[in-house]
């Protein structure tokens, strides 16, 4: 039950942010760059992960209003990034994937939010967390997927200079992320 709903709840078009920042973080690479990818993936994994296990045992917890305020300046700063670069992105590790492992933490708490409202006071609650992270972990790949085919066709097949695709891509995100975040600003 539990894996379905984070496979729901990461695939599901009211949760577009989470759509918009895997956008943002994976859609300036091509398949071919997989490793990179796998590599901002885990990051952002393992940050959600953390977060979303210690505010569901309410170790760490922070008003919904400023998570959900958090999270589109977490698409703004990606996209951000990837607009600035001159290149589409560095050889080495570079401090994005550390970045991205903060951003995954910011996330974890709008995803435990949701969960906490589920659960309850369960006796289960490590098997129902890691299923409902598995899922959400499943829906992840499945858009990262789309995003990677996305820009493989665009680059590869319409023929789109790769910088170019970038540039659009990332604005057109900064500026829908931009627009959530003054939104959700807590003091409007």
């Amino acid at each position: 039950m539990y894996f379905g709903l984070g496979w729901q709840h990461i695939l599901n078009w009211q949760a577009y942010d989470h759509i918009l920042f895997l956008a943002a973080l994976c859609g300036i690479y091509l398949i071919s760059d997989w490793k990179k990818v796998l590599i901002l993936v885990t990051a952002f994994t393992i940050g959600h992960s953390l977060t979303l296990a210690l505010s569901v045992i309410n170790v760490f917890t922070l008003s919904s209003n400023w998570i959900e305020f958090f999270i589109p300046l977490t698409i703004v700063a990606t996209a951000g990034i990837h607009i600035a670069r001159k290149r589409t992105f560095n050889k080495k590790i570079d401090f994005t994937y550390l970045l991205t492992l903060f951003f995954g933490l910011i996330h974890g708490l709008g995803f435990s939010n949701y969960l906490k409202s589920l659960l309850g006071k369960n006796d289960n609650l490590i098997i129902q967390l890691f299923a409902f992270n598995l899922g959400i972990e499943i829906g992840q790949i499945v858009i990262v997927i789309l995003v990677l085919l996305t820009s493989f066709i665009v680059v590869s097949i319409l023929r789109i200079q790769k910088r170019e695709w970038h540039l659009f891509l990332s604005s057109v995100i900064f500026g829908i992320a931009l627009m959530m975040a003054i939104q959700r600003y807590p003091c409007f």
